[in-house]
């Protein structure tokens, strides 16, 4: 893995993925099934920007805090910098997942019915050039991402090369003791703690469960004002040329992508895919809301959700509209499942059909709609929303229907 290791500067979940985090707790501890010789390889959709991508994968240390899931004496994370590379000749196309993360990820997910042992997930090669130089004629907005519960920040290769080959520098985050695995330089590979921490709460009674998600979301919230440390500190130095920063999650992410918004001034828009803004155990539960969706903001906000939820049928968006002041748009993706928002919209169709899946489970795991028409639609939009308030260009594509993404419902 290429790394780099950058210290902290100066002081400074749905309820899917929770039920599935407590359930997997079986598959990781059972004996994985034997690899099939002829295990399945995919492949990920090319970005459409007129960049090529480079990527660089970062180990980062907040030694201003300790580590909340194991009590160790700093913060570590694991971070890939996609950005518009000046070329990316010479340089090799990164893989999705190392072999450790994709090791753990076969054994833990949120895809009940995934057979272990029969994909190869280190096999898939992203549209980004490792080592690749950046592109230094102009400033890039830069971009935060945070992944949902369980979800290593690579399955959401996507939308983060879309972007960076659209000319942002985007940073997708791992989450450590809450992702499936994350692994560090020299090898060194660290599991989720979420499913025993899910166990002990649901033993422990409702309470206990609230305070779980709280947790996660703090923990995620807190990485995320680090990450934005690091961005602050990488403009004073001129690594990077100042631009505005933006962010972006799919579930728990997407939640923390807001509630970082609303803490943090220096985040100056957010988009939020699936996410719920609660601490609940069903996104339609009411109650319980997190402090962006009490309160609102005065930033822009882009909420993408999955049929059946938008502002009017989960109580915390429609919280979060009444109380924010800033320009704000909801659209729901017709036959999308909560994990179309993920890399899972391109990937598990491919593995369906080479191993035979009844189409019950694909339909389980990411809805109807085309995988094609999803990731088409979920292009558009989050860079539409990013060119217009972090770049100030306008398409208008998101003043309303457009015939090209009849998927799309504006709510």
């Amino acid at each position: 893995m290429d790394a780099h290791e950058i210290p902290a500067p100066p002081g400074g979940p749905s309820r899917r993925s929770l039920l599935v985090a407590g359930t997997a707790l079986l598959a990781l501890t059972a004996t994985p099934a034997a690899a099939a010789p002829d295990r399945v390889r995919m492949r990920l959709p090319a970005p459409t920007g007129p960049y090529p991508v480079g990527t660089t994968a970062l180990r980062l240390v907040d030694t201003s805090r300790r580590d909340p899931w194991t009590g160790g004496p700093a913060r570590e994370l694991m971070v890939d910098v996609r950005h518009p590379a000046r070329s990316a000749a010479g340089h090799r196309r990164a893989a999705q997942m190392t072999a450790g993360e994709a090791a753990a990820f076969d054994r833990l997910n949120n895809f009940e019915g995934l057979p272990t042992g029969r994909v190869d997930w280190s096999a898939t090669r992203t549209f980004a050039h490792a080592g690749a130089p950046l592109d230094r004629r102009t400033p890039h907005p830069v971009v935060l991402y945070s992944p949902g519960v369980l979800d290593p920040r690579t399955l959401g290769t996507t939308l983060t090369d879309e972007l960076a080959s659209w000319g942002y520098v985007v940073i997708a985050v791992d989450h450590p003791y809450d992702v499936s695995a994350v692994e560090f330089p020299g090898g060194r590979i660290e599991t989720s703690r979420l499913p025993q921490e899910f166990t002990a709460a649901q033993q422990a009674g409702p309470a206990a469960v609230t305070a779980l998600l709280k947790k996660t979301t703090a923990v995620r919230v807190a990485d995320l004002r680090f990450v934005l440390d690091v961005v602050e500190r990488a403009f004073d130095e001129g690594a990077l040329c100042r631009a505005p920063i933006g962010a972006f999650g799919q579930s728990a992410g997407g939640f923390a992508a807001f509630q970082a918004l609303h803490d943090d001034r220096r985040l100056a828009a957010a988009a939020n895919l699936d996410g719920v803004l609660a601490y609940v155990q069903d996104d339609h539960d009411e109650g319980n809301l997190s402090g962006v969706a009490a309160h609102g903001t005065d930033r822009p906000l882009l909420v993408m959700g999955s049929e059946g939820n938008d502002r009017t049928t989960v109580p915390s968006w429609r919280a979060l509209w009444r109380h924010s002041t800033g320009w704000r748009r909801n659209l729901s993706l017709q036959g999308a499942h909560h994990a179309t928002y993920t890399d899972a919209t391109t990937l598990l169709p491919q593995i369906a059909a080479r191993l035979g899946l009844p189409h019950r489970t694909l339909v389980d795991w990411v809805g109807t709609v085309p995988a094609q028409r999803a990731v088409a639609a979920q292009r558009a939009y989050l860079t539409a929303f990013f060119d217009r308030h972090l770049r100030g260009r306008d398409s208008g594509l998101l003043d309303g229907p457009s015939a090209r993404h009849p998927e799309i419902t504006f709510v």
